[in-house]
């Protein structure tokens, strides 16, 4: 299979691990990206060196949060770099490149296969080929007819350029990037029921994760007799943080009190989708929400997701077998099960070492950012838990935070991006030791 790649390119990928290769790839086009985001053709405005990065490592994560206007700072064309850097991040440089070899060839090099694996967790029944091309399509399909539909309702409310603006937030509510040109975000539209609609139904389209929706397709068109239990889990699970996420928002939120029903579940919906999703648009002022409002949209946007889609953080199926793990405790089981089904072990290991990276790595952060910034516990727990899940909601304190704690956000996007455990795989001395084995039970 990999007979028609270059010696010297074979030898150079032999001396790194697929988690390593991840990295490195996502690595050089934050870096290639932040040198062309340094030229002036790139600004309407001055941004600084440090800001570039940040703008940057954000893009390539998917995660939306900004040091500054991007509608205004950057040029056309660097928006353009800022969209392409969304696009890579959000379908995954490797799943687009492999899509041009497919295109010409028809078998993928080893290597490229394994750094797939390692991105996505497949079934048994799909294979790598077959994925990256249901992948591309499906993508491109979602961001062509959400980029026209944007068009027509930005056109008719007199937006500047409706033609970019629908591309742009097309792409980059798909790959629940939550970048905006506005300069509110969403917040001009927050009762537009068009822009509300058509960006939720993106984001979840994109947050639900490519497998389930090849899932059902085969299901549907008899390729298969019924859907995997992920994606029965992973609907479930959306839908139920969805209607808590809502209902809860709904009420605990004290500035949308007395606003007429209809807009207060319009709202109350938006926020909790786009923090399931992990889009991190938002149609309300983030800073002036209540404390319990933040926290549960932390929880949200920390478990939201589903795995090998767009959104980050841990993922509704983490939370799946961590809910398992408690209540079996509980119940003095051997086993972990979670609706009926037992969880194997190495999805468990999976799970609760996933679980515990991350809650080291938000106490560390935080605590190193509190330590260096001026700014209340509260904004920096949910800004650093952002970051690290690339949900890009944020608390407006990006834009003062000094140089150090730029860079830290910087590289929690990173992480987030490449993925908790495969950045530890990455970084760690030894072997990443068995790769977990395709199931067709549940995927993380």
């Amino acid at each position: 299979m990999d007979s028609n790649q270059p010696s010297w390119i074979l030898k150079i990928y032999s001396l790194f691990r697929p988690a390593q290769l991840l990295a490195l790839g996502y690595l050089f086009y934050l870096l290639a990206a932040w040198v062309i985001l340094l030229f002036p053709i790139c600004h309407t405005d001055t941004v600084s060196l440090i800001d570039n990065f940040f703008t940057s490592a954000s893009a390539i994560s998917t995660t939306g949060l900004t040091t500054v206007n991007v509608g205004k700072a950057y040029s056309l064309f660097g928006q353009a770099i800022i969209l392409f850097l969304i696009q890579m991040g959000g379908i995954g440089y490797m799943t687009f490149t492999s899509f041009v070899i497919l295109s010409v060839s028809k078998s993928l090099p080893k290597y490229r296969e394994a750094i797939s694996l390692q991105t996505y967790s497949l079934p048994k029944e799909f294979t790598v080929p077959e994925f990256i091309r249901h992948v591309v399509l499906y993508t491109f399909s979602c961001e062509l007819l959400g980029s026209i539909a944007l068009f027509f309702i930005f056109k008719s409310n007199g937006v500047e350029n409706p033609l970019w603006q629908g591309i742009f937030h097309s792409v980059s509510a798909f790959c629940t990037a939550g970048f905006s040109l506005f300069d509110d975000s969403l917040v001009a539209f927050q009762f537009d029921l068009g822009v509300n609609t058509v960006i939720s139904i993106l984001c979840l389209l994109g947050s639900i994760g490519f497998i389930v929706w090849i899932d059902l397709y085969k299901k549907f068109t008899r390729q298969k007799p019924y859907a995997t239990f992920s994606t029965k889990i992973i609907l479930s699970m959306t839908l139920g943080f969805l209607i808590f996420g809502t209902g809860m928002f709904f009420f605990s939120e004290v500035s949308i009190r007395d606003l007429p029903l209809g807009e207060r579940l319009l709202l109350s919906f938006f926020q909790t989708m786009s923090a399931c999703t992990t889009a991190g648009f938002s149609t309300l002022d983030i800073p002036l929400l209540v404390p319990p409002s933040l926290l549960l949209l932390l929880f949200i946007f920390t478990f939201g997701a589903s795995p090998s889609g767009t959104g980050g953080g841990l993922k509704n199926t983490t939370f799946s077998t961590l809910t398992g793990l408690v209540n079996s405790t509980l119940r003095g089981r051997s086993s972990i099960r979670f609706w009926r089904r037992e969880i194997p072990p190495k999805i468990l290991q999976m799970a609760t070492s996933s679980f515990s990276y991350y809650m080291f790595l938000v106490l560390f952060a935080s605590f190193l950012l509190v330590w260096v910034e001026e700014i209340p516990l509260i904004s920096v727990l949910f800004e650093i838990s952002s970051a690290l899940s690339t949900a890009g909601l944020t608390m407006g304190i990006n834009i003062n935070l000094t140089d150090f704690g730029k860079i830290l956000i910087s590289l929690l996007m990173f992480m987030g991006r490449v993925g908790i455990l495969t950045f530890g795989f990455a970084i760690s001395m030894k072997a990443d030791g068995e790769a977990l084995e395709p199931d067709n039970e549940l995927i993380l």
